[in-house]
């Protein structure tokens, strides 16, 4: 395809060009641009202590001779298992700085899961609170593990080990680390569940990295260099809170307000309030539940400085969009992306035409094509289903020792997604459904996201999953998960009945049970295998 068949670029907000130059850089050579540039400025805002760039600077030089000083090899991986603190930026731009690969894990994890992706991607040396130091110290034998660096104080640090205080206090001084980092070096591991569903590292090269924040830094056309306040409020061991919370920030020379504990919401908007979050990267279930706060509701925080926020990891409902944009008078737009494309490849416009139920326009030197499902050959027409496939600077290297996966996704330099959607004439991008969630009822192909766009019309429902189930004939029928708004009652057969008027008989789930909650990752996605296995649980019992 063509640049000039490329018809979303008509609709880019204005100064957004359709191509950008971006310089060849690493990560490294990205911050250390900002820390020039903006020395001074606040970096870090976390539990009210702030630190300036230069400081985030100097502390990650230490742990970089500290790295360095205890063998770590250019291209090694070093786990950081942290929440969004100051320790997490501090840690992440020492890893690259000595050469090493990060590689970032939720701090919820079981000591297992820690065991098992860490044998997986052989990381070395792990960075982790002192709450989680003996439980995960325990399993050191069964794994490469070599050293533990510990966050927060700790009376009994094994032999090799290292407090962070003690390591910022023995490497205070010495030699500035000189390892060469470059652009097509490993940045990240991201653990994803990927476009084929099982657990795999997808590779980032620094040049990925730094794509998709020129990417954005050009997109976001009501930001302005040095002058915001990046809220961040999804994970840093996320893809999505990693670069467009954090790098992002960087790039453009923001402080960063962090948010440790985002179920506080009266932390989260008391920070955003201080300290004038400009910029807030989100899921929409954080939007719809500031919407409905009610201190938020009674006027007691002023959200006026938010201007720019991108919605990712699930579906932005139309009505969450407009009570947020109307609280705040910024902009709440949705976006799409993919750890194999870390992170984000399209977004409706930050001021144009944002359209419901569209992820938008692919970002500036983003080419998309929507492809036959079965055979991925050929393109289909412009409005019917298809898989998004994609090519751009922000693709991965591929999967970390998963080559037939790799060459299972990248395909002549597109990524295979996995995800299907269709686009309108004007180069607007709207998703069906993943791949592997498609529904085979009675032969025909059935699409959850389809029924639960549906099923959220009804005013009594405040958020609704579908997925495939296997009925007592041995049949895969679909089943919804339905959560009433506060203080209504439903039953089946009406929200059925609603149903009735916008799908096929076949479409309408045979079961419809009502929950309180869903179960969803930190970033939002609900976890409908988690919601089928329940399902099956239950016809065994």
């Amino acid at each position: 395809m063509k640049l000039n068949n490329r018809p979303w670029t008509s609709f880019y907000d204005k100064g957004v060009p359709a191509v950008i130059e971006i310089p060849r850089i690493s990560l490294v050579d990205l911050f250390n641009q900002s820390v020039k540039t903006y020395g001074e400025s606040v970096c870090t805002i976390c539990e009210g202590e702030t630190q300036s760039y230069e400081e985030i600077n100097e502390f990650s030089d230490r742990v970089a001779r500290y790295l360095v000083s205890i063998g770590l090899e250019k291209g090694q991986r070093v786990g950081i298992m942290l929440p969004n603190t100051t320790e997490f930026i501090i840690s992440y731009f020492g890893i690259l700085k000595a050469g090493g690969v990060v590689i970032a894990l939720n701090p919820n994890y079981r000591p297992a899961e820690v065991e098992k992706l860490a044998n997986e991607s052989d990381v070395r040396i792990l960075i982790l609170p002192n709450s989680y130091y003996q439980k995960i110290k325990a399993l050191q034998s069964r794994m490469h593990m070599e050293t533990f660096v510990i966050i927060g104080s700790s009376n009994e640090v094994a032999k090799g080990d290292i407090t962070w205080g003690g390591l910022l206090q023995t490497f205070k001084v010495g030699e500035p680390v000189d390892v060469e980092v470059h652009p097509e070096d490993p940045a990240v591991f991201q653990y994803t569940g990927g476009t084929t569903g099982t657990p795999k590292c997808a590779i980032g090269l620094h040049r990925n990295l730094v794509a998709n924040v020129y990417q954005f830094s050009f997109w976001l056309v009501n930001t302005h260099q040095g002058k915001e306040g990046v809220l961040i409020a999804i994970p840093l061991y996320h893809v999505y809170g990693m670069v467009l919370g954090m790098i992002l920030a960087i790039k453009l020379g923001a402080r960063m307000i962090l948010i440790t504990n985002p179920r506080d919401l009266d932390g989260l908007l008391e920070a955003a309030e201080t300290h004038q979050a400009t910029v807030f990267p989100g899921v929409p279930n954080i939007y719809a539940a500031i919407n409905h706060y009610p201190p938020v509701v009674d006027g007691e925080y002023d959200l006026s400085s938010i201007k720019a926020c991108i919605s990712g990891s699930a579906t932005l409902p139309f009505g969450v969009k407009q009570a947020f944009e109307t609280l705040t008078h910024g902009h709440l737009v949705e976006g799409y992306g993919l750890s194999e494309a870390p992170t984000a490849t399209h977004c409706n416009p930050i001021l144009g035409e944002n359209r419901e139920g569209s992820i938008g326009l692919p970002l500036p030197n983003v080419d998309c094509r929507v492809v036959d499902i079965k055979t991925g050959l050929s393109d289909v027409a412009v409005g019917e289903i298809g898989e998004l496939i994609i090519k751009g600077p922000q693709v991965m290297a591929g999967y970390h020792h998963r080559q037939q996966e790799t060459e299972l996704v990248l395909r002549d330099g597109w990524l295979f997604t996995g995800d299907i959607v269709r686009m309108d004439e004007e180069g607007y991008f709207y998703i069906v459904d993943r791949k592997k969630d498609v529904i085979k009822v009675g032969g025909f192909q059935v699409w959850p996201k389809e029924i639960e766009n549906v099923i959220l019309r009804h005013p009594k429902v405040c958020e609704v999953a579908v997925a495939g189930v296997i009925d007592m004939d041995g049949t895969e029928v679909a089943k919804a998960w339905v959560v009433l708004q506060r203080g209504e009652t439903s039953t089946p057969d009406e929200i059925r009945s609603f149903c009735d008027p916008f799908l096929t008989r076949y479409k309408i789930p045979k079961f419809v049970v009502f929950t309180e909650s869903l179960p969803r990752t930190r970033v939002g996605k609900v976890l409908r295998r988690v919601l089928v296995s329940e399902h099956e649980s239950s016809i065994g019992n």
